[in-house]
């Protein structure tokens, strides 16, 4: 199809689907391809093109002095044919046609619109880039075409396949579909197409392939038995179709065959649209699909345009295709029919025939999607035509500030680039700097109608911000899904790990399938599909459901649990008895038994006694410092003044013995009143001083353990220098073995009541309970440790306090008679 005009612009639409190739050989006489299968919609992208031309020519504030034409080629779908188009309209071969009456020609084609194919468009531009030739696609959306190295004058009113892929990635993170299926076409759309989602689905690490798998261009049963059964097999419940609505035909063929009805389709731009799909008996298997299409745009007076199309209207030979749709739309034919037409019921064209009597796609002009890309196209080379020819001279932009020449095309590239205009619809147009348009594109879903059809609904849409990327729009509310709950599928290869588990990859597998790996104690994960598990913090632990940390427990010694109030009540009962002890000795001063081996003595040591038992509170409660310094050093001294004590006494009562002796009465002056008290303080005093130097070079302080326990914090008074404690105990035991020792030696004294044997058993519990205590304490973690010192202290004390003053009670309260001087002696009972 032709139309004059001072300069034309090519363009290539497919308005056949089959084409049959004559012989093309040197010997033969070169023909024109036959091509057959009319194809409407890509006959109404041509009248689109004719329409805005028209639309431009009537603008008189856009190229006002300058008519545009057109040369319109149909490419029959097949790359040879749309090659030697292209290279017919740029070479000034194409077929002539008179411009007027008086001359014939062919005006300088600026640019072309098209091709529609991505294959076609790289094996054209590959050509068209070496001579400069503007190129505007308004259906190619292979990414590779955006190098602008390999095509340097390519551009596009159609979002390339990088931003679709990118695209139908933000729609399955929207619905949570990790693990999908891609099928592809066998052709350099499907390629690139495969190879970007790949990438940039690893990239946003929003899902994986289950599989990939390419459509063969001619129906290949067996291969499309194949696919189909690697996609019934497969878990993944959501397939993504990157190919023509040719190969889906193909497939679908194979799907109803084997009755896949539980299949979640997301469709490219490429078939999105497809009525030939939109069937009763396809709907059980696609309905409800999701899918990119291009943006729909308003074309004001198209129908208008389209309604006045006539056979007659278009002269000389530019007719042919307007007669080959007239006769498709018609079902008739121009004369001469062929033998027989008439007879067997066939019409014969009068071209008058009306377009709106017909059920034609035509005319609908309620969905143009391609159609407003090839609108945008038109308009973008005429703006950029435009912004040429208004260069002033002298001050262009190219060398010499000259102006751009129609007979140089990459002077057009340079403004195409930076057309910059926006459409009735309100649509920005312009070019980045790889020659693609600002992206956008409508969200589409399939609803099942009653009469069993579809129709195409816009639910939203996705495009790209300056500032946020990606940003996808959808109204779920307006979707349709074909499956029984009304919901969309769940697609994933492994479901997501609650929090508290970690995720970890099945060997062999890709990433969106694992297995899900409780947390370890002390470590927490606190949101779904977590990679890994942390840490708590040292004062923190993992909560049972391992999503969160809790504070540690705090164990220490307390007087609020079982052990501690056991242990608190002993401690207060032994203190108790010492002052019932105290009393009855007290009270009974001057009886025998009490004034027998210094009375003053027994009270010092019963006062001891009841520090004993009260330094072990000392060891119950939260630990401070000043109970941590003050607990041994409490305890060291109460005991080396139990113990220097009883030492006294016993070489008391050894010296008595010795005294009684012919020549012994000397020994008694050593151990005078005075000289006792000064024994005990001077032992005292070494411990005391043991203690001060102990706390001032190496104090005991309060200290959080967190080695006994992962769970729990061990709350202890560290000794700070285990010499220091070391040398307390070990003076305590020198004193105790010595006290033994002397009582030992003094046990079989001729007295009836001899108080050595007391004293040498009560020292053979003591030693035997601190014996007892250093491996056990050593043992014990925690709070236990300081149960065993307590345990420890106690019983000594108790052991003390029942061996010394039990028989003395005993004789006083229940056999005064024995509490005689006489019986005390050893002379019987008066």
């Amino acid at each position: 199809m032709h139309k004059a005009g001072d300069v034309v612009i090519g363009g290539l639409f497919g308005m056949h689907f089959v084409s049959v190739f004559p012989d093309l050989s040197f010997t033969s006489e070169p023909q024109q391809p036959t091509c057959h299968s009319f194809d409407v919609l890509g006959f109404r992208q041509a009248m689109t093109m004719a329409f805005a031309i028209d639309e431009i020519n009537r603008n008189s504030n856009l190229l006002p002095n300058v008519t545009l034409g057109y040369s319109l080629y149909d490419i029959c779908v097949k790359l040879g044919i749309g090659f030697r188009a292209a290279m017919s309209l740029v070479s000034g071969q194409e077929e002539q046609f008179i411009l007027n009456e008086t001359c014939a020609g062919t005006p300088p084609v600026i640019g072309i619109v098209g091709d529609p194919s991505s294959t076609r468009s790289i094996a054209i531009s590959t050509v068209l880039g070496l001579y400069r030739v503007p190129m505007v696609s308004y259906f190619a959306t292979c990414s590779c075409l955006s190098d602008r190295q390999k095509f340097p004058s390519f551009f596009r009113t159609i979002p390339s396949d990088a931003f679709q892929v990118r695209a139908m990635i933000q729609i399955l993170k929207h619905f949570g579909w990790t693990w999908v299926g891609l099928l592809v076409s066998d052709d350099d759309y499907g390629h690139h197409a495969a190879r970007s989602f790949q990438s940039d689905l690893a990239q946003s690490g929003g899902g994986c392939l289950a599989y990939l798998e390419f459509l063969p261009w001619s129906s290949s049963p067996s291969e499309l038995r194949r696919i189909v059964n690697v996609m019934k097999k497969s878990t993944a419940r959501v397939v993504i179709v990157f190919a023509h609505e040719s190969h889906m035909i193909n497939l679908m063929e194979e799907v109803v065959r084997q009755n896949v009805t539980d299949i979640q389709w997301i469709a490219s731009e490429a078939w999105i649209a497809a009525t030939v799909l939109q069937t009763p008996n396809l709907m059980p298997y696609l309905s409800g699909i999701l899918g990119i299409a291009i943006r729909r745009g308003e074309i004001p007076g198209l129908r208008e345009f389209l309604l006045q199309i006539r056979p007659d209207l278009h002269h000389n030979n530019n007719n042919s295709v307007v007669k080959l749709f007239w006769e498709y739309t018609f079902k008739c034919r121009f004369a001469p029919p062929p033998a027989g037409w008439v007879e067997a019921g066939g019409a014969i064209c009068t071209g008058q025939e009306d377009l709106e009597e017909v059920d034609t796609e035509v005319i609908d002009i309620s969905n143009l999607r391609p159609e407003y890309n090839v609108y945008k196209a038109v308009y973008a080379l005429a703006y950029a035509l435009d912004n040429m020819l208004q260069c002033e001279p002298g001050r262009g932009p190219f060398s010499g500030n000259s102006c751009g020449n129609l007979l140089e095309p990459w002077q057009l590239v340079y403004y195409l680039q930076k057309v910059n205009f926006t459409t009735l619809s309100g649509d920005e147009v312009s070019f980045d700097e790889n020659g693609d348009a600002l992206p956008i594109y409508d969200i589409m879903n399939w609803i099942l109608l009653p009469n069993g059809r579809a129709k195409l609904q816009n639910v939203g849409d996705v495009k790209r911000s300056a500032f946020k990327g990606e940003e996808v729009t959808i109204d779920e509310d307006k979707i349709f899904w074909k499956f029984e709950s009304k919901k969309p599928p769940r697609s994933v290869c492994s479901e997501s790990c609650p929090p508290g588990t970690r995720m970890a990859r099945k060997k062999g597998q890709p990433v969106c399938c694992f297995d899900c790996i409780p947390c370890s104690e002390g470590k927490i994960s606190n949101k779904t599909d977590s990679m890994e598990c942390t840490s708590c913090l040292e004062d923190f632990w993992s909560s049972p459901q391992r999503d969160h940390c809790v504070l540690k427990k705090t164990e220490f010694l307390s007087y609020h649990e079982p052990l501690g109030i056991c242990l608190t009540a002993t401690s207060l009962l032994g203190t108790c008895i010492c002052a019932v002890v105290m009393g009855i000795f007290i009270y009974h001063r001057a009886t025998p038994i009490v004034r027998a081996n210094n009375s003053e003595l027994s009270f010092q040591l019963l006062v001891s006694l009841k520090l004993c038992f009260l330094c072990s509170l000392l060891f119950i409660g939260r630990p401070r410092l000043w109970t941590c310094q003050l607990r041994h050093a409490v305890f060291g001294i109460s005991f080396v003044l139990c113990v220097s004590c009883i030492l006294v006494k016993t070489m008391v009562v050894l010296a008595v013995f010795k005294a009684s002796k012919p020549g012994g009465g000397a020994s008694l002056k050593w151990f005078g009143a005075m000289q006792q008290r000064g024994i005990v303080i001077v032992l005292t005093s070494i411990q005391a001083a043991i203690c001060t130097a102990w706390i001032v070079s190496a104090s005991p302080t309060p200290h959080k353990n967190y080695q006994y326990y992962n769970d729990k914090i061990v709350y202890e008074c560290v000794v700070g220098s285990t010499v220091g404690f070391a040398v307390l105990l070990g003076y305590i035991g020198s004193l105790a073995v010595l006290s033994c020792l002397i009582a030992f030696i003094a046990r079989n004294l001729p007295d009836s009541f001899n108080e050595a044997k007391l004293i040498t058993f009560s020292m053979l519990i003591f030693c035997a309970v601190w014996v007892a205590f250093i491996p056990a304490y050593i043992s014990s973690p925690g709070k236990y440790a300081d149960a065993v010192e307590v345990f420890a202290i106690l019983a000594s004390s108790y052991g003390l306090l029942v061996a010394l003053f039990g028989p003395k009670c005993y004789i006083i309260l229940l056999r005064p008679e024995r509490n005689t001087k006489k019986a005390i002696m050893g002379r019987g009972v008066e």
